[in-house]
């Protein structure tokens, strides 16, 4: 067997079989292919596909790529959350606390930013001292003491699918079916959670252009957790504009922390609800969605949501005075307004044009190693449906360089579309 020759099947649209894709996983994982011909293989399953089969076993040879998490021996069900990716999308940093404040263990492993998409891990970095990297014993024991612990992919966990994850990044591979639902359904496979609640993006802020797709790839993941024996729920979500109030590293970890303050933006409200209801029905503690939602309320309100985040970042070596104050969190060198230069309401805000444009501003990365600015980003005055004056500031632009500010401001004018009427889209479009 030969990787030329996988390679060269897959690009002819032929279906690989078990035992190649099994080749391809053991030995990329083991540095015995290159990533230059992993890049290739990639990028014709981006261009032809795969079959159900196919995922099933690419996913299953990521599980088996490394090492499997038990968590027998923690009280409750270990229900996961994961999201395909958005734009400002911070719904899992509001969501956890909130679950791990009624009882119901949080164990979850995040990824960074993808394409124009952010990362969890990037945010939370972003808390100075907040380590991401700790073990999976420590990571155990953190869920078994305080009910929480949120960190990035371990290097035995799925390995194959970290590598494969950062390549996809770099090489615009990041919008394939195929390699999206084997990426996420391996990793919370791999994890060891029982249940799985899944937050399905699409529109332009999302790797799903329509609610078709997005529904598409969740009855796909929907049918690998089946096949694993993982209870799985999808909460299809509109990401046509971005989610919230700000989009950027450490802008949206002050969102979060005004939003566990009760001062939380209606669209992430609408999600943060949704989420939360469906992980907490699927722990098995709740049956009924109206009481749900009132004790959701009730652990914002009370501050029980608040106190479990800063709970969590103090066991993981972050400073909480960040979180206490969030006024310590470093600014943006340059702070740019973005003017309205006509009346009317905001008919659209593209949510991929803000993504490439703060990729650009330093939110994400352009390719696999580079550096992320986590002060960056930009915080939105205005949104779809809002009623907008000539010369209203729309949103502002954090930034840290005079070029790359003029231009990311040049490209949120653009992402902005006025018309004559209010209009507003659904955010939480379907659950399935």
């Amino acid at each position: 067997m030969d990787i030329i020759d996988i390679i060269e099947k897959k690009k002819n649209g032929e279906e690989l079989s078990k035992e190649e894709i099994k080749y391809f996983i053991d030995k990329y994982t083991n540095d015995e292919i290159t990533d230059y011909q992993a890049a290739a293989l990639i990028m014709a399953i981006c261009i032809q596909g795969m079959t159900k089969e196919e995922i099933l076993e690419l996913t299953m040879c990521m599980v088996d790529s490394g090492e499997k998490i038990d968590f027998s021996d923690i009280e409750g069900k270990i229900i996961d959350k994961h999201s395909t990716g958005g734009v400002g999308d911070k719904v899992t940093l509001i969501a956890m606390p909130i679950v791990a404040s009624l009882g119901i263990p949080v164990a979850k492993m995040s990824g960074r930013g993808l394409g124009i998409t952010g990362g969890t891990i990037d945010k939370l970095e972003s808390i100075p001292g907040y380590n991401v990297n700790i073990d999976v014993d420590t990571f155990k024991k953190n869920v078994k003491d305080i009910g929480i612990s949120l960190i990035g992919q371990t290097d035995n966990l799925a390995p194959a699918d970290k590598k494969i994850y950062a390549l996809r990044d770099a090489i615009g591979c990041t919008n394939s079916l195929p390699l999206i639902a084997s990426s996420v359904m391996s990793k919370k496979i791999a994890a060891g959670a029982e249940g799985i609640v899944l937050e399905v993006t699409y529109g332009s802020g999302s790797f799903m252009p329509n609610k078709t797709r997005a529904e598409e790839i969740a009855r796909m993941m929907m049918m690998i957790g089946k096949m694993a024996k993982k209870e799985v729920k999808c909460v299809i979500t509109n990401m046509n504009e971005p989610l919230g109030k700000c989009v950027g590293n450490s802008l949206e970890i002050i969102e979060v922390i005004n939003a566990l303050d009760g001062k939380i933006q209606a669209d992430v409200y609408d999600v943060v609800f949704e989420v939360c209801t469906q992980i907490m029905i699927m722990s098995g503690k709740y049956s009924d969605e109206i009481k749900c939602r009132k004790a959701i309320k009730e652990k914002i309100k009370n501050g029980e949501a608040k106190k479990k985040f800063i709970e969590l970042v103090r066991t993981q070596g972050g400073d909480v005075s960040y979180i206490e104050n969030p006024d310590k969190f470093e600014k943006a060198p340059i702070i740019a307004p973005v003017v309205a230069d006509k009346a009317g309401y905001v008919e659209k805000l593209n949510a991929g044009k803000v993504g490439k444009a703060g990729v650009k501003l330093g939110i994400g990365r352009m390719k696999k190693e580079d550096p992320i600015d986590h002060r960056v980003g930009i915080v939105f005055e205005k949104k779809v449906g809002d009623k907008v004056k000539k010369g209203d500031i729309l949103c502002y632009v954090h930034g840290n360089n005079p070029e790359k500010t003029t231009e990311c401001v040049q490209e949120i004018i653009a992402a902005y579309k006025m018309g004559s009427k209010r209009k507003e889209e659904k955010v939480v479009s379907k659950v399935i």
